[in-house]
């Protein structure tokens, strides 16, 4: 079978347009909650018609994941204790994991590694945005850009579950990241795959760009820099500390000018190595609660 070039491009583009489409509530809830001036009570409207959306963001909302002292009962004021993006990226969130996180797409890559490496990525993202100041509100995205920065290692393991095996392989004796790995063993990498993925399911352009740029962030040109640079720090950290295991036991140095940009020291990450390590614990919460299960 051919697991290199236009082949196999055909066959990855095919998976992903077998996946099923984003709930039309998912749909509408990013639809509405990118206007500006959108309301809690405009997306109740769209969510209350989803029950098991609005399960999981009743869920979440009382989970340890957020450590509210008092139990919320009623969507409405979820939403207003979520906010408006936290609302979309759970829906966004869900809706990719319920496509992408069973085990039967894990076969080279094994699953609970990935998802806290993933999960790693988030928390590490979230707390150094809280670091650099970013605002309360948008502080979420950051996690949410982490958790789904390597969706695109999913469609190519589990279409060509021993030609990724062997990309492995190649990166880990030549000591090179896994996406040039990728690229050279299958003539695409998972920047690529995560793209046409999240451009399929209409994902938002800041969090495309943070799939799309994590491994080359001073190549990037677009207006999410802060994003790009928080993903691209937390993504390296995680790998080099072990945080979980994605396949990339070599990845490139960080560029100083990221740090530079962002504000921060590699001696940052490493004081708080032990905090990225509890809130992927508690970050485990938050993808129970978008999964129903590991």
């Amino acid at each position: 079978m051919d697991n290199t070039g236009a082949g196999f491009e055909r066959r990855i583009q095919a998976s992903i347009a077998k996946m099923p489409a984003l709930p039309v509530t998912v749909a509408k809830v990013v639809e509405i909650a990118n206007k500006q001036g959108t309301s809690p009570v405009d997306l109740n409207k769209v969510v209350s018609m989803d029950p098991v959306l609005t399960a999981r963001l009743l869920r979440l909302v009382n989970s340890a994941y957020y450590g509210l002292s008092t139990k919320v009962t009623t969507l409405v004021r979820a939403i207003i204790m979520l906010g408006v993006n936290t609302v979309k990226n759970l829906a966004l969130s869900a809706a990719v994991l319920d496509n992408l996180g069973k085990a039967e797409h894990f076969d080279a890559l094994e699953m609970q590694g990935f998802w806290r490496h993933c999960l790693g990525v988030g928390a590490a993202g979230k707390l150094i945005a809280q670091k650099i100041g970013v605002p309360a509100e948008a502080i979420e995205e950051y996690f949410i850009a982490g958790l789904l920065h390597d969706i695109g290692k999913i469609p190519l393991n589990s279409v060509a579950a021993e030609a990724y095996i062997e990309s492995m392989m190649l990166a880990d004796r030549g000591r090179m990241p896994l996406y040039k790995a990728e690229r050279s063993g299958l003539g695409m990498d998972h920047l690529q795959v995560g793209e046409l993925i999240a451009r399929n399911w209409s994902i938002t352009e800041n969090l495309i760009d943070a799939i799309v740029w994590h491994h080359d962030p001073l190549g990037y040109t677009g207006v999410h820099t802060r994003l790009v640079f928080v993903v691209a720090t937390a993504n390296y950290f995680v790998n080099i500390a072990g945080l979980g295991y994605a396949g990339d036991r070599y990845p490139e140095k960080l560029p100083d000018e990221v740090y530079t940009s962002l504000g921060i020291t590699a001696d940052y990450l490493d004081d708080i190595e032990d905090a990225i390590a509890e809130q992927i614990t508690k970050a485990e919460v938050f993808l129970r609660v978008t999964k129903d299960k590991l």
